[in-house]
C-alpha cells in the first residue's frame, strides 16, 4: 500500500499528538493508531424521520470495514432535516436553511480535526447537497454511500408513496377526498427506512453523486439496507483508504465534465428541479468555475428523457434500479458523456462503464428510441425572470406550451390556498406567489409545492398555471408551474413588482416568462417598491438570510470566486 504524510499526524509528544492520544486512549484507541489515516464517516442519523432511521447500522458497519483497512473511524454527525417532519416549522424555511448548516457542521469536525477523509452516508433531499458541498470546499478524499430509497405501500389494491400522501393531503384540503381515506394512506405510504420512495430530490441527488463520479458505479438507487446497498456500503469503506494514501481529492473529481455528465443525468430521468441549485452550490463552494444554470439550459434540448420513473413516468424507482440504475443510464447516454473524467474509483467513466449492459432497454431506452424527446427541465428567462426560472415539463407532451392570463398574488401559501377554497382563482388565472425565496422565505420556506397540489386538487390543474420564487418538492410535476424565479420578489425582483390583473404569458417554446407591461409601468412601480415585512428572522434562519447569495450561486454561504482558489 502507498503511504504519505497525513494531515492529521503531530510529532510525536508535540503538544497536539500528546493532548489527543489522551483523549483517543480514553476512548479505547491504542497509540499506533494515531498514525493511520483518520476517517470520518458523516452521519445524519435522527428519530425523527424514515429517511435516517437506519443510518447508525450502515455506520457500525463502516466502522468494522474502515478499521479492518488499517484506518481508523471518527463517526460525526450532522443537522438531518426532513421536509415532511422539519418543514413544520419557520413556514417550511429550515428544510433548505439545513443543507449549509450540514456543511458547516461537517467542516466544523473534519477541519476542525484534521481528518484525512471523509465517507458520506447520504440520505434525505438536504444532506446529500450538503455533504458533496463539505467535499467541495473541504477537499480532503471523500466519498459518498447512497443509503437507499424506503419500500412503499399499497391501498386498496393500489401502489401507494408518500408522493400520494402528499397529493391526498391537498385533495382533502381542497374537498376533493375525504380525510378518512388521507389517515388510511398515510397508515400504509412507507414500509422501511429510507428516503422517499418517487424519483423526488433524495433519489435524484443520490443518481447526481455517480454521475459526477463521488460515489461508487452501480450503487444508484438502492433499496435501503438491502443486501447491496451493504455491499455498496463496505466497497465504499475500503475505497476511502486508499484514496486518503492516493490523495485523490474532490476536485480532482469535480471538474467541468463531471458537472456536464450530472445535468446529462438529470435531464435523461427529468429528475428533481432541485438538482439545478443543490449543483450550482457544489461548484460555488469547490470554486470549479462551472455555470451549472447555463448547462441547463445549454445541454436541454440535446439530451434527450430515458426513463420516465414516477413521478413523470409509470416506472417505480425500484424498477429503474433493477434495470441498471444510473450506471446504466450512463451507458445509454454514453456517446454524449465525457468519459474522461476522474471518479473516486481512480479511473474514468470509461473505465467504469466498459462492458456495462442494460437489463432492460424498455425502462431505461437508449437516446435512438427515448421516452421523450422534448427536455423535461427547462429554463425560461424573461421580464419577469431576467436571471432565470425553472419548469419540470414531464414528459408528456403539451398541448398547450404558451399560456397567457391575468395575474392573481399572494404572498403566502396559505392565502393562496384560502383563495381557492373561496373559488377566487379561477381558468386562465396565472397564480403568483412570491416571497418565497432564499431571503423572503426565508430559505426559500413558503410552501409552493402545497399550492401546486392544491390548484390540482381543485381539478384546476391544466386551466390555472402558476410563478414563485419559492422551490418545490421534487415529487411535483403537475401543471405549468415556473419556480424559483429570480432575482427574488423580496429583493426587489420583478415578480414583486406584479399585480393583480397584470397579463402574463409562459412561452415554453421560446423558454420565455413575461409581463405585459411597458417600461414606464416597470420604472414607476420599482419607485414605489418597498421590501416587505420580514418574517421568521430569528437565530438561525435570521443568519442564514443576511449572508445567503442568489440563486445563480447556489444560494451558498460563501463567496463565489470566479477565478477559482485552492
Amino acid at each position: 500500500m502507498t503511504t504519505r504524510k497525513l494531515r492529521s499526524n503531530f510529532p510525536r509528544g508535540s503538544y497536539l499528538w500528546s493532548v489527543r492520544n489522551a483523549q483517543w486512549r480514553a476512548l479505547g484507541i491504542p497509540e499506533a493508531d494515531c498514525e493511520k489515516p483518520k476517517i470520518a464517516i458523516v452521519n445524519s442519523s435522527s428519530e425523527l424521520a424514515a429517511c435516517y432511521s437506519h443510518l447508525d447500522g450502515i455506520a457500525k458497519l463502516l466502522k468494522e470495514v474502515i478499521r479492518g483497512a488499517g484506518a481508523v473511524p471518527f463517526e460525526i454527525r450532522t443537522a438531518a432535516p426532513s421536509d415532511f417532519v422539519t418543514g413544520a416549522g419557520g413556514r417550511g424555511a429550515y428544510m433548505l436553511g439545513a443543507r449549509d448548516l450540514v456543511t458547516n457542521d461537517i467542516e466544523v469536525a473534519v477541519e476542525g480535526a484534521q481528518l484525512d477523509g471523509m465517507i458520506c452516508l447520504t440520505s434525505c433531499d438536504k444532506t446529500v447537497p450538503g455533504q458533496l458541498m463539505a467535499g467541495a470546499r473541504l477537499n480532503v478524499p471523500t466519498i459518498m454511500v447512497p443509503c437507499g430509497y424506503q419500500a412503499s405501500g399499497e391501498y386498496k389494491g393500489k401502489h401507494v408513496d408518500i408522493e400520494d400522501v402528499f397529493i391526498g393531503a391537498m385533495h382533502a384540503i381542497t374537498g376533493n377526498m375525504p380525510v378518512e381515506e388521507l389517515v388510511e394512506m398515510s397508515r400504509e405510504a412507507i414500509r422501511s427506512p429510507g428516503v422517499c420512495s418517487g424519483l423526488g430530490t433524495a433519489n435524484s441527488m443520490h443518481i447526481v453523486c455517480e454521475a459526477l463520479g463521488m460515489a461508487l458505479p452501480g450503487s444508484a438507487p438502492v433499496a435501503a439496507n438491502s443486501a447491496k446497498m451493504m455491499a455498496d456500503a463496505r466497497a465504499a469503506g475500503l475505497r476511502i483508504v486508499q484514496m486518503v494514501w492516493d490523495d485523490l481529492k474532490p476536485r480532482d473529481i469535480l471538474t467541468p465534465g463531471a458537472f456536464r455528465n450530472a445535468v446529462r443525468a438529470v435531464l435523461a430521468i427529468g429528475g428533481s428541479l432541485n438538482t439545478v441549485k443543490h449543483l450550482q452550490a457544489v461548484a460555488t463552494e469547490g470554486h470549479c468555475g462551472v455555470d451549472v444554470y447555463g448547462l441547463f439550459e445549454q445541454l436541454g434540448g440535446a439530451t434527450p428523457v430515458l426513463a420516465g420513473v414516477r413521478p413523470i413516468g409509470e416506472h417505480t424507482i425500484e424498477q429503474f434500479e433493477a434495470a441498471g440504475g444510473c450506471r446504466a443510464l450512463m451507458k445509454q447516454l454514453e456517446p454524449l458523456l465525457d468519459t474522461t473524467v476522474r471518479t473516486v474509483t481512480g479511473g474514468t467513466v470509461a473505465d467504469n462503464l466498459r462492458g456495462v449492459a442494460v437489463a432492460d432497454p424498455e425502462v431505461i431506452r437508449p437516446i435512438a428510441r427515448p421516452v421523450a424527446a422534448q427536455p423535461a427541465i427547462v429554463l425560461l428567462r424573461g421580464n419577469l425572470a431576467p436571471q432565470s426560472g425553472l419548469t419540470k415539463t414531464g414528459i408528456v407532451e403539451r398541448k398547450q406550451r404558451r399560456f397567457t392570463g391575468p395575474a392573481i398574488c399572494f404572498w403566502t401559501s396559505d392565502d393562496a390556498i384560502a383563495a381557492l377554497k373561496a373559488g377566487l382563482i379561477r381558468p386562465g388565472h396565472v397564480l403568483v406567489m412570491r416571497g418565497a425565496g432564499v431571503c423572503g422565505g426565508p430559505a426559500m420556506g413558503g410552501g409552493a409545492s402545497r399550492v401546486v397540489f392544491a390548484i390540482d386538487g381543485a381539478g384546476l390543474g391544466e386551466q390555472v398555471a402558476m410563478l414563485t420564487d419559492g422551490h418545490l418538492s421534487g415529487l411535483v410535476c403537475k401543471g405549468l408551474v415556473v419556480a424559483e424565479l429570480s432575482p427574488e420578489a423580496a429583493t426587489g425582483g420583478p415578480l414583486g413588482l406584479v399585480r393583480d390583473g397584470d397579463t402574463i404569458t409562459i412561452d415554453l417554446d421560446a423558454r420565455r416568462v413575461d409581463a405585459d407591461l411597458s417600461d414606464e409601468q416597470w420604472e414607476s412601480r420599482r419607485a414605489e417598491w418597498r421590501a416587505p415585512a420580514l418574517v421568521h428572522d430569528i437565530g438561525w434562519l435570521q443568519q442564514y438570510r443576511r449572508t445567503v447569495g442568489p440563486l445563480p450561486e447556489g444560494a451558498v454561504l460563501v463567496r463565489a470566486d470566479p477565478a477559482g482558489s485552492s
